[in-house]
């Protein structure tokens, strides 16, 4: 891989900037959304490690797909000039042509050739009949001993034939800039003769625990101390996003530690995600930290789980600081952080596709004013797929992301099943195959989810919601995003 020129873009300085004491998701999003732009520098990458990657520069098809008129059978070919549509044809065959070895010149008026499934279609022909539908004999004497195909009636002209360009034309453009190239792409792209692409590289995402009390899975736990399940967890979610994640480890609760350690890192990478310490408590020292550095936004977020996140910057290097809690920082980096490596890294802001379901539950009362994601799980019912919810609610339940499929977004601004106002689902797990309940279950991860709902008033038990679900992909994105 080499690379190709350094990042054009740098985000504007001080791009988190906002004048409101409170953001709604909706806000918060537009924000992220006007203000981040790509930052990543161009590198050329072989078609083979490309998968997932961000192109960078638009794929155009510098040839047809398929290059030649081609045989989508074994048959023998003909032209329909030649043949009876109402009752069928005898033809003689001359010839034969197989992939990779075309006839060699234009066969006789009135005669067939025999022809292999992806073989040029020889000049002058132009329908081929599959070889389980002729009768054939060979009629020595009569025709110097030459086989004569008997072609049955009703064949259309074109049939069995994949012609030049069908699947993609000269110069049309196959793949955007900031298209994900997913497997199908680099099959459409090999297919094409590209044995390399341009992309844009792998954003550097440090990822920092923080907290005397924590302390990395393996160790032993002293009184008061945390086993660190944060860390583990971002990893594989940033590099979900197509971004490079490096464990700079835990940042002990000292100022000027944080100070130093925070610093280091920024010089060194294009994003810091900090976890913990970043609420106003004594001993919650990066907000602190990224004071003294550089800038920093306290953004109180109208949602639950994840009120507060932080959003600075030490020079040109993003620091976003999550809360502790694993299902907050599970929640906050589905809704705000994934897309926003993904913008920064290349690709177009990703926007959720979203497909409906019923859901099997009702709100209780609750806080208005703020836009809750309660974990969700996809259930079969007689009359279909339909949403439950996970029964609790705690930030710190690991468990309740185990069991969810997707995240069910409770409406800001309702505070029970009636009333009529909508809800709404915006899931991004990913669903999963699963097998026997218990200790021993195996689990294997299909692609993401996203989903919304939308309430029913003529539902007078269960919450008759609209439940979206959308995949493949990261985190219940479209990957499609561009071209």
């Amino acid at each position: 891989m080499g690379v190709m020129d350094a990042p054009a873009n740098r985000l504007l300085d001080d791009c988190f900037a906002h004048d409101k004491k409170r953001l709604r998701h909706a806000e918060a999003l537009a924000i992220l959304r006007e203000r981040v732009r790509p930052v990543a520098g161009v590198e050329r990458v072989p078609l083979v490690e490309a998968a997932g990657r961000i192109l960078a520069t638009a794929a155009v098809a510098p040839r047809p797909v398929p290059a030649h008129t081609n045989a989508a059978v074994d048959g023998f070919s003909f032209a329909a000039g030649d043949y009876d549509v109402a009752a069928g044809k005898e033809l003689t065959v001359e010839g034969r042509a197989a992939a990779g070895h075309p006839l060699a010149g234009k066969p006789a008026r009135g005669t067939a050739a025999r022809i292999f499934t992806g073989a040029i279609v020889p000049e002058g022909h132009d329908t081929v009949v599959m070889q389980e539908d002729v009768g054939t004999s060979a009629r020595a004497g009569t025709i110097e001993g030459r086989l004569v195909v008997g072609i049955p009636p009703g064949l259309k002209r074109g049939a069995n034939v994949r012609k030049a360009g069908e699947d993609v034309k000269e110069g049309e453009s196959v793949l955007g800039s900031g298209a994900v190239l997913r497997p199908q792409d680099l099959s459409a792209l090999a297919s094409l003769g590209f044995g390399e692409v341009d992309c844009f590289q792998r954003l550097k995402v440090a990822i920092v625990s923080t907290g005397d009390e924590v302390v990395r899975a393996g160790a032993t736990l002293r009184a008061g101390e945390v086993h660190d399940a944060n860390a583990p967890m971002l990893g594989p979610l940033i590099a979900g996003a197509g971004a490079a994640a490096i464990d700079l480890g835990v940042f002990p609760d000292n100022l000027q530690a944080v100070k130093e350690c925070l610093g280091e890192a920024a010089r060194g990478f294009d994003v810091v995600i900090t976890t913990g310490g970043a609420s106003r408590g004594e001993e919650d020292h990066v907000v602190a930290a990224l004071d003294a550095l550089g800038k920093r936004h306290m953004w109180q977020l109208a949602i639950k789980p994840g009120r507060p996140m932080s959003f600075g910057q030490i020079g040109d290097t993003v620091v976003l600081g999550l809360p502790g809690n694993p299902v907050a920082v599970f929640v906050c980096f589905l809704l705000y952080v994934f897309p926003l490596l993904r913008r920064m890294g290349g690709a177009e802001w990703p926007e959720p596709r979203r497909y409906k379901l019923p859901a099997l539950f009702a709100f209780p009362d609750r806080k208005v004013g703020r836009r809750e994601f309660w974990r969700g799980m996809l259930r079969e019912t007689e009359a279909g797929l339909a949403v439950d919810k996970f029964a609790r609610d705690g930030s710190g339940l690991i468990s309740g992301l185990r069991a969810a499929d997707g995240l069910d977004r409770h409406p800001r601004g309702c505070d029970r099943s009636e009333g009529g106002r909508p809800g709404g689902i915006h899931p991004v797990l990913g669903i999963r195959d699963r097998g026997a309940v218990g200790a021993h279950r195996q689990e294997q991860v299909r692609p993401p989810l996203v989903a919304r709902a939308v309430r029913k008033r003529d539902s007078p038990k269960t919450e008759d919601r609209r439940f979206w679900l959308s995949g493949p992909i990261e985190g219940g994105y479209s990957s499609r995003l561009a071209g």
